[in-house]
């Protein structure tokens, strides 16, 4: 450790920004053995001119305690947003459960999509065709989208081709969409389609935690349901 007596007799050693932070990190008690310097140092400051070293420490001080005021605010923010959409997501198990038919169960679903959260389509694509008529159901051939979106993931969050919305919604999506492969015992179901209004709300850094087990029942139901 460098003494403060060996710092000072170095008199061709130029005296840096770096050889000064060394020293007084090799003496942590430098300011201890000079309290006048505490407050005799004077600061620039863009608001008040010059501020002692205390001020200014007073000042950091400050400045932290507020950026971790507000990330508790962000945390507390974003635990209350999961709480109601865990909330959302049992109550719609719920729901799915008691079902009875396949026509109350995409009933439910599309509900679910764009009332509860806010969404602004639902669609509901079957590699096997099926007996009923709902206007969920994406009656067009999507298995091109499939192998092209969801041919290695469970999952695609973005945008779609103009021709892929044509082919899925009936329309153009001007906003975001999440495609969820539904697979029941290794079977391929087919897909869930839903689009939001909002570029940016589907985005491929998404949790899927809470949609891994959404999807799992659905494709259950589905089974159940439509004998597919």
């Amino acid at each position: 450790m460098k003494s403060e007596q060996t710092i000072m007799n170095t008199d061709d050693l130029p005296l840096t920004d770096e050889l000064v932070s060394a020293y007084l990190q090799d003496n942590p008690d430098f300011f201890s053995r000079n309290n006048e310097l505490m407050t005799g140092l004077r600061l620039p400051d863009s608001q008040r001119g010059t501020v002692s070293l205390v001020e200014r420490q007073q000042q950091q001080l400050r400045q932290k305690i507020h950026n971790l005021e507000d990330e508790i605010t962000q945390l507390m923010s974003v635990a209350s947003h999961n709480e109601s959409l865990f909330m959302l997501y049992s109550n719609l198990y719920l729901r799915l459960i008691d079902c009875q038919s396949a026509s109350e169960l995409l009933d439910c679903l599309a509900q679910a999509t764009t009332e509860l959260l806010s969404l602004s389509a639902f669609k509901l694509y079957l590699v096997d065709s099926v007996a009923i008529e709902h206007d969920c159901l994406s009656k067009n051939d999507c298995q091109g989208v499939m192998q092209n979106r969801l041919e290695n993931s469970d999952y695609y969050f973005g945008r779609l081709q103009q021709s892929e919305q044509q082919l899925i919604f009936s329309h153009n999506c001007t906003g975001s969409v999440v495609l969820v492969k539904l697979a029941y015992e290794e079977k391929e179901l087919g897909f869930l389609a839903i689009s939001s209004d909002d570029a940016h709300h589907f985005d491929p850094r998404m949790d899927t935690l809470l949609l891994s087990q959404f999807k799992g029942l659905v494709a259950k139901l589905l089974k159940q349901h439509l004998a597919i």
